[in-house]
């Protein structure tokens, strides 16, 4: 079985990109007018400089690269709410330069001055902010809260749009499934996650659908505040690869998260595979010279144990690695298949292109590239995790864990050039 990088030249890789605006605004191509601009409305926690708010509300105002070319989208970005003003908040001076309005509730960034829902979409990017933790040290973002703010309006005004959640969908597993539930009952698109799964791959990795993979793994390392925080990324560019294989995404039966020397047990016992680690950490360019055992003082990991039979593990390793890769057991190959999630760093965090190209898909169609049933399986063991962790470090099951769904023929993740001089 082979996986061939794809290698598409700029003269057709740009000629795509002109294909896909010309389809999106295309039911006009026959009339004098232009396409009509899509209306947005952002709620945040916080918008200052490097935000996650910042990042993705920047896209909106200024575009940003896509395959070596400047792209810009057909979005227009009418009102902003924040949940908090910092010191160094950026809203105000945007809004004046830029010209979206600032408002002082999550309605007034839906609602027309009459009232009327007046927007296309609404982008909920709820990350960075002064918010405690819990007992399970997840940071108590209001993504839930601010969500029921949204639904509110659309239950009022009779009707709905598409709406992204920025990361997962709650720290709470149960409040992250009444998220989608509620999205199913009112009809609206709903679409979250991480930039992660469709950042650049190298080397370019698309595993085929259908594929038997039996067993995955996560290399990252991140200290950076509450390991919740990190351990989301890894657990959505896991499941973007084991979503993927034959049968497709049937649930996951328990969660174990471990920490210091039972990470390395659990590793010796079988738990989770060195080789996967050693392919893993082969393909990162930040992995440090060493035995990993001796780097990592405190490693951290996190086991899913899916109903299938399939295992996946996600191992936070700080002195190690400070990037994600991915590492697969292929049922009948003797190699594991492995990638490296490439993050280009701030002040640009370039990753957000592919995340943005891919929310501009959701709000031209209404439907999510990829099922928002994903980062609800990610949320759910997410919280579990953590739980574990807490919690003497004991396998935890639960029904929410109950999630089944297809993956996309096509993942959505960056392929081709990361800058224009690629």
């Amino acid at each position: 079985m082979s996986f061939p990088r794809t290698s598409r030249r700029a003269f057709l890789q740009h000629s795509a990109l002109a294909a896909t605006a010309a389809a999106w605004s295309g039911t006009q191509a026959a009339s004098a007018g232009p396409p009509i601009r899509k209306r947005v409305a952002m709620i945040n926690s916080i918008y200052r400089f490097r935000s996650h708010a910042y990042h993705l509300g920047k896209r909106i105002l200024h575009g940003y690269d896509r395959e070596g070319f400047h792209h810009r989208p057909w979005l227009t970005l009418a009102r902003m709410y924040n949940d908090q003003y910092p010191a160094d908040d950026l809203s105000r001076g945007d809004a004046e330069r830029d010209g979206f309005e600032v408002v002082k509730t999550p309605a007034e960034a839906l609602l027309s001055k009459s009232g009327k829902l007046d927007v296309d979409a609404v982008l909920l990017v709820v990350e960075h902010g002064d918010y405690k933790t819990n007992e399970y040290d997840q940071v108590l973002y209001p993504r839930y809260e601010l969500f029921q703010e949204i639904v509110k309006v659309f239950e009022a005004a009779g009707r709905s749009v598409p709406v992204f959640v920025d990361k997962h969908l709650s720290y709470d597993a149960a409040r992250a499934h009444e998220m989608v539930d509620t999205s199913q009952r009112l009809g609206f698109g709903l679409m979250a996650g991480s930039s992660l799964p469709v950042t650049w791959r190298r080397p370019e990795l698309e595993p085929p659908y259908g594929i038997k993979l039996e067993e995955g793994l996560v290399a990252f390392g991140f200290d950076r505040g509450p390991s919740e925080i990190y351990f989301f990324h890894a657990l959505e560019t896991l499941q973007c690869m084991l979503e993927r294989r034959s049968g497709g995404e049937t649930g996951v039966r328990r969660v174990t998260a471990l920490e210091g020397p039972a990470v390395w047990k659990a590793g010796d016992d079988g738990l989770w595979s060195w080789k996967l680690l050693h392919a893993a950490l082969g393909r990162n360019p930040s992995n440090n010279v060493g035995d990993v055992r001796a780097n990592v003082r405190k490693p951290q990991a996190i086991l899913v144990d899916y109903a299938d039979g399939t295992r996946g593990a996600a191992l936070n390793l700080i002195e190690q690695v400070s990037e994600f890769s991915f590492a697969g057991r292929v049922a009948e190959r003797e190699d594991p298949i492995s990638t490296h999630f490439v993050l280009p760093p701030p002040p640009g965090a370039n990753f957000f292109d592919g995340l943005m190209w891919n929310i501009e898909k959701f709000i031209e169609s209404g439907k999510p590239p990829y099922p928002v049933e994903r980062t609800l399986l990610t949320s759910t063991v997410l919280d579990l995790g953590m739980r574990s962790l807490k919690q003497g470090q004991k396998p935890l099951e639960s029904k929410l864990l109950d999630v089944r769904y297809h993956a996309p023929d096509d993942s959505g993740y960056s392929r081709g050039r990361m800058t224009r001089d690629d």
